[in-house]
């Protein structure tokens, strides 16, 4: 392990594991039903910057607000001390800088959902693009935050190249597991708009030619989820075995367990028709997948 600066190392570390903490908040505002409770105003909340004896939504809304603009301080912060400690063209002064836009463009987002009216129970097409387009932008964010944290704890990489076959390998299963947190994305806003009470209960909504189109659409993900999983899984497990390079083995081994766990957390919550704590559980795992698949990524593209 070649640590290039501790402390810079730690802060990095830090700050993945706390923007991990906003993005499980910020489910459970959409799980609780709390997105509108700050009203349709940005950045005040109901027109105020503290709302005086808050409800337990506005609360709810008002936490999630105030932790995503320290995120945006701490990563200003992280780019300032990267631009500082690391010359120029270091990788690190890149991967920083793209943390800092990414983190902006999540802030925006999330600023245009609550302009726009599209959360609370808003089931428009808008509200499916928006989160779809949330989804992707915090998956960006965080293949940022990981690969920053990585460089810094174990070097910069002596260069980045495309290796064909692998390459491609791996890409395929970056966008898969994008497409898969986009329809998880979607069959949870479905699930949470329109709950059932036990699984026939569920299953007869999405297949009645009469259900809303977001109901009808749950079907997808865990198809997907399944279909690309195994993908993922057999990737990683053949990257491991083809590779002899510790970081890319024990980086395989890793996210091969994840992937299990990933699976058999769908199949649990889709039984359990989708209560809030296993949705928050199922997109923290979901979550490591993709940082996984994102360092192992790097670390075959890359000579470290």
């Amino acid at each position: 392990m070649k640590i290039v600066n501790r402390r810079f190392t730690t802060f990095a570390w830090t700050l993945l594991a706390y923007n991990f903490a906003v993005i499980l908040w910020g489910v459970y505002v959409r799980a609780s039903g709390s997105g509108a409770g700050c009203g349709a105003h940005w950045p005040l909340c109901n027109g105020v910057i503290i709302p005086p004896t808050p409800k337990i939504q506005t609360l709810i809304e008002f936490i999630h607000r105030v932790s995503s603009g320290f995120t945006l301080i701490l990563a200003i912060v992280l780019v300032i001390w990267a631009w500082r400690a690391f010359p120029k063209g270091h990788l690190l002064r890149i991967s920083s800088a793209c943390v800092f836009v990414f983190t902006i463009s999540e802030a925006i987002i999330g600023a245009a959902l609550v302009l726009l009216e599209l959360v609370d129970t808003n089931a428009s097409i808008y509200q499916v693009v928006s989160l779809v387009t949330h989804l992707v932008n915090t998956f960006l964010l965080l293949a940022c935050l990981s690969l920053t944290a990585w460089w810094a704890t174990f070097g910069e990489p002596k260069k980045i190249k495309w290796t064909g076959k692998q390459s491609w390998l791996l890409l395929i299963g970056l966008l898969g597991t994008i497409l898969i947190g986009s329809t998880g994305a979607v069959t949870a806003l479905g699930d949470t708009l329109f709950p059932s009470q036990n699984l026939s209960q569920g299953m007869a909504q999405d297949f009645s030619p009469t259900a809303n189109y977001l109901i009808r659409l749950r079907i997808i993900h865990p198809i997907l989820a399944i279909t690309i999983g195994i993908y993922v899984l057999g990737l990683a497990l053949w990257l491991r075995r083809k590779n002899s390079i510790t970081p890319i083995r024990q980086i395989g081994a890793g996210l091969s367990g994840v992937i299990i766990l990933q699976l058999c957390l769908g199949a649990i919550n889709v039984l359990l028709r989708a209560p809030v704590w296993m949705q928050l559980t199922h997109l923290f795992v979901s979550d490591q997948v993709w940082i996984g698949l994102v360092l192992l990524s790097g670390s075959v593209l890359s000579q470290i």
